[in-house]
């Protein structure tokens, strides 16, 4: 009972506080901060000289980073768009290429991979109209994520998480940063509302985007002194909209960790418990927004206000309530209400 009436407390709390927004789009279910009059307090000065400014986005082959990297050039950006299939003529890359723009501009990009990052800087450099005023903005979009119960996924699945997830972003961050500091610039890191809060069945993925909200922390204070903002756009469940997970995916992924789990572990929890894992994924893959226009307006907004935020909370209002309860709440409340 105790645990209720805490809930339907904060979920009158939040209501309270969600009728002061502006949402603007009818049936947009987001909270979206630029909507917000909190968000434009923000927004009421703007960087001038955008068509002056370039900057390297990752990951644009699809999803966020490709539509980012559209929006970034209406807006009158230079636009260098890290892709991982560039030299394999990937589908993204194609229709970015098509554009014919000179201020859009591919870029084969695997994060993964110090020599492509390294090429990719010298690129942009040698691209510059003048070097010494340096990248205005870096958004470190790419990568990858997955499913599966600690148990039931492998170290190697965990090393390929954090490979692209969280050491491609300190490593293209890392490269970028000469020409960062040069311009004063912005970096935009794309981390998720399971960076501030965990879920059954997503450590691989949850470890690195905690591990990507403490990197930004830590280089949100050093540069602060130098002139470079640097922020965190944390999205909700868009999975419908980026195509990370088709069923197709879904499917090939759990038949291939069920015939790689240790025999003891296949014995233990039973094909009918690693099943109903599989569908709950499957459910959650065919929820959520499919609709990304708060998510570029985040990065947007990263990019071109002169006062950004240091955290972006574009998702719906259930996910950001509940966010809210897992990080001010004690654990043992949120376990009660989302996890037992």
């Amino acid at each position: 009972m105790l645990t209720a009436r805490f809930s339907r407390s904060l979920v009158h709390l939040s209501r309270n506080f969600l009728s002061f927004q502006n949402i603007g789009r009818p049936g947009q279910e987001l909270f979206d901060p630029q909507a917000t009059p909190a968000g434009q307090r923000s927004s009421s000065t703007q960087v001038t000289e955008i068509g002056n400014r370039a900057v390297l986005i990752t990951g644009c082959d699809s999803g966020f980073g490709f539509t980012t990297a559209k929006d970034l050039h209406e807006l009158g950006f230079r636009v260098f768009a890290g892709c991982l299939f560039k030299d394999k003529g990937g589908k993204g890359v194609e229709e970015l290429d098509s554009m014919k723009s000179e201020r859009m501009q591919t870029i084969q990009l695997d994060v993964c991979q110090s020599a492509e990052v390294e090429k990719a800087v010298k690129t942009i450099q040698e691209s510059l109209e003048d070097p010494e005023k340096g990248l205005w903005g870096l958004v470190n979009n790419a990568g990858i994520s997955t499913f599966g119960e600690v148990e039931f996924t492998s170290m190697e699945t965990y090393k390929e998480v954090a490979e692209v997830n969280l050491w491609g972003t300190i490593r293209t961050t890392k490269a970028c940063l000469p020409l960062i500091r040069r311009a004063k610039g912005r970096v935009v890191n794309i981390s998720s509302m399971l960076g501030r809060m965990s879920s059954p069945s997503r450590s691989p993925y949850c470890i690195t985007k905690y591990g990507v909200e403490a990197f930004s922390d830590c280089l949100r204070y050093e540069m602060y002194p130098l002139g470079v903002r640097v922020c965190v756009v944390e999205p909700g469940n868009f999975i419908a909209a980026t195509s990370l997970y088709s069923p197709e995916r879904i499917r090939a992924i759990a038949n291939k960790m069920w015939n790689e789990l240790p025999e003891v572990v296949r014995q233990d929890y039973g094909r009918e418990y690693f099943e109903e894992s599989v569908s709950k994924m499957e459910r959650y893959c065919t929820s959520g927004s499919t609709d990304t226009s708060a998510v570029i307006r985040a990065v947007r907004h990263a990019l071109t206000s002169a006062r950004p935020h240091t955290r972006y909370h574009p998702m719906d209002y259930y996910w950001w309530l509940r966010m809210q309860i897992m990080t001010h709440t004690p654990a043992a409340v949120s376990d009660m209400l989302y996890i037992h």
